[in-house]
C-alpha cells in the first residue's frame, strides 16, 4: 500500500497497477482532467504536474511528467495538479490569473503544464529571472502563442517576490500530514501479479534485488517509463529506489565527488557545475527541467543507450561505478560497463550504486560539446567530452568520450594515441582528427547522416583546440542566447 497527499487529501492506494502512470491515475481514477496527455513522452509538457517533498522545515516543489511518472512513485509526497491551484474562496492563483491577463492560453490544451512551471519556479525561485524563466518554462510546448505572453506572465509573477497563496498559508499543515505518512519500512504496491517494491536503504535493495533478479530498477522512470507508453509492455516487477536515501546522497571531498546513483540530476547539478563548468552547461541542455527533476546519474548511464549524454562525460573523466550485488561491491571505469547495444557488464542481480567523479587537476583542460537539432529539450546528435592535460606545451594525458557515435558510448582511443606526448599544436590536432575518423562507425539514422556525424566529431577536436588558443572568438550558440 503506498500512501501520498492528494493537494491536502492522504490518499491510500493498495490495490492499483504499478504501471499506472500518474496522468492515467489523474484522469481515470479521481477525475482530474486539468492534466493533459500530449506525447506521452516527456517531450510536450502538457502533463506537468507538482510534487512537493519536506526540505528542512519546508517544502520543495518540483515540476514532473506526469506521463512518465509511476504511481507507484508517489509515496510521502505530496501531488499537486492545475485544479488544486486556486484558493479555497474560488479565486484563481495568482500564476492563473498572470496567464489570463496576458493572453497566455489560446486552445488552451498545452495552459496547464504551463501554469505548473511557473507555479513551481514562484515557489522555488520568488525573483526569477529572464534565464530562471526560460529553463522552467523550456520543457513545455505551445503551438498557438509564440511564447512571448506566457514569458510576460511568468515575468509579472517574478516581481512579486512576496507571492501569498494556500501553499504558503498551509505549508506546516501539509508539512505534519507528510511526517505522518512517511514510513521506513518497505512499501509495496501490486496488483494482478505486478508489484514494485519500495525500500529505502541500498542494503534493502540489494538484498531485494538477489531475492528478484528479474525485477526492474525504477529511479527516475524517463526511459524506463517508455516501454509502458510507446512500447504498451508490461514491468512485472519494480524496484523504487527514489526513497532510498544513501544513494541520494553527494559526498565530496579534496579528490573526488561520490554521486549516489538515484540522485537525480538537478540535485547533482550544484557540485558538478561547480566543479565542471562544462558539464553544468551540459545539464541546462538536459531534456528537460521535469525530467532533471526525475532523471538521475545513475539511470542515465544504467540503461545503457547510446545516445545518453552522461556517459561519454563522465568516461572523459575518467569516472568509475561501484556495483554492488548483495554485500559484495567492485569498481570498474564507466567506459568498462558498456559491452554492446543495451548489454552491459552488470551481473545477474547487481545494481549501480555510485558514481565517483575524480576532481581535476592542475594543467587539466575539459570541455564538453552536445550537437542537437533544437538547444534545448533534445537528444544529441553527437555529443563529445574532452579532457586533456597539458604541460608545457606537451599532452601528457588524453580521455575523449563520444556519444551518438556507435552502437555504445565509447572512447576514441586511436584519437587520444594521436595526441599522448605531441606538442598542443595545429599539426597534431589535424593528425588527430584524421585518427578520430577511424575510431568510429556511425550509422544514419533520423538525427543525422553518418557523414555528419563523422565530420563534426572531428571538428569538435577542433573547436577544442581553438577555445584553447584564448582567441577571443565566440564559439558557442549558447552565448546567444
Amino acid at each position: 500500500m503506498i500512501k501520498f497527499l492528494l493537494n491536502q487529501e492522504v490518499r491510500e492506494e493498495k490495490d492499483l497497477s504499478p504501471n499506472m502512470t500518474v496522468l492515467n491515475y489523474l484522469r481515470t481514477r479521481v477525475g482530474k482532467n486539468g492534466t493533459k496527455e500530449g506525447c506521452a513522452s516527456g517531450d510536450c509538457g502538457a502533463c506537468t504536474v507538482v510534487l512537493g517533498e519536506r526540505e528542512g522545515e519546508h517544502i520543495r516543489y518540483q515540476t514532473v511528467n506526469s506521463c512518465l511518472t509511476f504511481v507507484s512513485t508517489l509515496h510521502g509526497k505530496q501531488l499537486i495538479t492545475v485544479e488544486d491551484l486556486k484558493s479555497q474562496d474560488g479565486s484563481l492563483h495568482p500564476v492563473q490569473q498572470a496567464m489570463v491577463d496576458f493572453h497566455g492560453s489560446q486552445c488552451g490544451f498545452c495552459t496547464p503544464g504551463f501554469i505548473m512551471s511557473m507555479f513551481a519556479l514562484s515557489k522555488n525561485k520568488p525573483s526569477a529571472d529572464q534565464h530562471d524563466i526560460l529553463e522552467a518554462l523550456a520543457g513545455n510546448l505551445c503551438r498557438c502563442t509564440g511564447y512571448r505572453p506566457i514569458v510576460d506572465a511568468a515575468r509579472t509573477i517574478a516581481e512579486q517576490p512576496q507571492l501569498a497563496d494556500d501553499f504558503s498559508r498551509y505549508e506546516s499543515e501539509v508539512l505534519a500530514r507528510l511526517d505522518q505518512i512517511q514510513t521506513d519500512t518497505l512499501v509495496t504496491l501490486n496488483e494482478n501479479g505486478k508489484v514494485c517494491y519500495s525500500p529505502t536503504s541500498s542494503d534493502e535493495v540489494a538484498a531485494l534485488l538477489v531475492q528478484h533478479p528479474d525485477a526492474r530498477l525504477l529511479a527516475g522512470g524517463t526511459d524506463l517509463a517508455l516501454e509502458v507508453t510507446q512500447f504498451y509492455r508490461e514491468l512485472p516487477k519494480m524496484i523504487y529506489v527514489g526513497n532510498v536515501t544513501d544513494m541520494k546522497q553527494l559526498k565530496e571531498d579534496d579528490q573526488q565527488l561520490v554521486i549516489g546513483a538515484a540522485r537525480s540530476l538537478s540535485d547533482s547539478y550544484e557540485a558538478l557545475s561547480r566543479v565542471f563548468p562544462d558539464f553544468g552547461e551540459l545539464l541546462h541542455r538536459f531534456a528537460s527541467l521535469q525530467i532533471r527533476n526525475q532523471g538521475t546519474l545513475g539511470g542515465n548511464i544504467g540503461n545503457a543507450s547510446p545516445i545518453g549524454d552522461a556517459p561519454p562525460v563522465l568516461m572523459a573523466l575518467d569516472a568509475r561505478l561501484v556495483l554492488r550485488k548483495g554485500d559484495r561491491r567492485r569498481e570498474v571505469p564507466v567506459e568498462a560497463y558498456f559491452l554492446g547495444y543495451k548489454v552491459t557488464a552488470l551481473e545477474e542481480g547487481e545494481f549501480i550504486e555510485q558514481i565517483i567523479v575524480p576532481k581535476p587537476t592542475a594543467n587539466q583542460h575539459f570541455r564538453v560539446y552536445k550537437l542537437s537539432k533544437r538547444l534545448d529539450d533534445d537528444i544529441s546528435a553527437v555529443c563529445g567530452a574532452f579532457n586533456l592535460t597539458i604541460e608545457d606545451g606537451v599532452v601528457t594525458d588524453a580521455c575523449i568520450g563520444f556519444g551518438g557515435m556507435a552502437a555504445v558510448p565509447k572512447r576514441a582511443s586511436a584519437c587520444e594515441q594521436a595526441l599522448l606526448g605531441q606538442p598542443w599544436n595545429h599539426a597534431t590536432v589535424k593528425a588527430a582528427m584524421q585518427a578520430l575518423t577511424g575510431d568510429f562507425e556511425p550509422l544514419s539514422d533520423f538525427r543525422a547522416s553518418k557523414e555528419y556525424r563523422s565530420k563534426t566529431a572531428s571538428n569538435l577536436l577542433y573547436k577544442f583546440f581553438i577555445e584553447q588558443q584564448s582567441l577571443k572568438l565566440e564559439t558557442r550558440v549558447t552565448s546567444y542566447v
